[in-house]
């Protein structure tokens, strides 16, 4: 359980804090309070920080304050608190408040009277009391994810006194972040490090604040390489349509992640009961290779959607669907190999057109007659008969599963 700037301005002996502007952004979580010593706050911070200025050792202008704030919202920290009175740094300018607006940049006013100490031992207390509540609830939640809990009555006494409502079906949203490796290969380690895990701060505070905008919410669980959000489901009909909805919102959200890093969802069927969560989040994890495999559905997908893909990923024997492939394929991707040939893209692009030549030519972005010599070349090394429905269906078949493939190499353009 994450202390927003919410629970902050609302902790006891801390009502003389005012939130002067950023309102948009006081769901954001505060990580630990930091007072800043320096004109720039962009070397010490990691994000998720409480930034306090105080204007003591270093007089801060109105110029610099806008700065500040700029560089809070470019390093995600949870918000700025200026501490104001007759010495050192009297009001907050207004250009200060619009900048602070305009970025949702919650900007918080802190009078010299209370005293610097007394803020950071209630919010140290408070993040430490929220850091046990939330490992306690995250127990709990994980447990059921085990498929493995505990006896149910303790289970549902526990949850109760927990505020975790066991009442609701809930859908399970996986997202995880693609192309570390790219990343790691594009930069010095120090500065992809880093990269990271801004981009994995960003992601858990965006996913926290789309889980809790919700009723009855459920905290994030980080597992491993991956954020699990457990979303409710209040009413049947409209409650999945609605959370695909707000994970494609989300992941909009998201895609200002630095390239090569992309953020995928794999997004469950409705979980009834919590003894379907183990279910749910195995479906989840499903979804999510096939999200990961097909990019080009906006980085979704859901479980109920998957059709023939949910055959393919329930299979566990990748030998024997390499040897499909390999059976099916195997000439042509051994001939795009050893050529720089594109002759699997072209086959591909040609199932997906529904064998429309004129589209599959403005697809590939090539002449019709260079696609009319490809085809032959295909028919010529695979053996394909492309006038035949059960070839047809056994390259789509070989296709998806290829796509499927963790090895999959990086296609070349047409």
């Amino acid at each position: 359980m994450s202390l927003t700037i919410r629970d902050v301005l609302h902790l006891p002996r801390l009502q003389a804090l005012r939130l002067r502007a950023g309102a948009a952004g006081e769901h954001r979580a505060v990580r630990w309070p930091y007072v800043a010593e320096n004109e720039s706050i962009s070397e010490w911070v990691l994000g998720g920080e409480l930034v306090f200025v105080t204007g003591i050792n270093l007089p801060r202008s109105e110029a610099n304050l806008r700065q500040l704030v700029r560089e809070v919202h470019q390093r995600r920290c949870a918000g700025l608190v200026v501490l104001t009175g007759p010495r050192y740094i009297q009001h907050i300018p207004d250009s200060v408040l619009a900048e602070a607006d305009r970025l949702d940049v919650p900007l918080i006013e802190q009078p010299y009277e209370l005293p610097m100490i007394v803020v950071t031992e209630a919010i140290g207390s408070a993040l430490v009391q929220a850091q046990m509540l939330g490992t306690s609830r995250q127990q709990l939640i994980g447990q059921l994810l085990e498929g493995n809990p505990a006896d149910v009555g303790v289970l549902t006494h526990r949850a109760a006194s927990l505020a975790l409502d066991l009442s609701l079906s809930r859908q399970i949203v996986v997202l995880q972040i693609s192309g570390t490796a790219e990343l790691f290969a594009s930069m010095a380690p120090s500065a992809a490090e880093a990269l990271l895990q801004a981009t994995r701060h960003h992601v858990l505070q965006h996913a926290s604040h789309c889980a809790q905008a919700l009723p009855a919410p459920w905290p994030v669980l980080t597992l491993a390489e991956q954020w699990v959000l457990l979303l409710p489901v209040e009413a049947p009909a409209e409650g999945p349509q609605r959370n695909r909805t707000l994970v494609t919102q989300l992941l909009q959200t998201l895609r200002e992640a630095p390239s090569p890093l992309r953020v995928f969802a794999g997004l469950s069927a409705p979980c009834p009961q919590p003894a379907d969560l183990a279910r749910g989040l195995g479906q989840a994890r499903e979804a999510l290779r096939a999200a990961q495999s097909f990019p080009e559905r906006l980085g979704l997908c859901c479980f109920d959607e998957l059709g023939v893909l949910e055959l393919l990923v329930a299979i566990r024997d990748r030998a024997l669907l390499d040897r499909f492939v390999h059976a099916t394929l195997g000439a042509l991707l051994q001939y795009d190999t050893t050529h720089q040939a594109m002759l699997t893209p072209t086959l591909e692009a040609w199932i997906q057109c529904n064998g429309n030549l004129a589209q599959t030519a403005q697809r590939l972005g090539i002449h019709r007659n260079t696609l009319s010599y490809r085809l032959q070349q295909i028919h010529a090394l695979s053996r394909l008969d492309l006038e035949d429905a059960q070839h047809r269906l056994s390259a789509a078949m070989a296709l998806m599963i290829q796509r499927l493939s963790p090895h999959t190499p990086t296609r070349a353009t047409p």
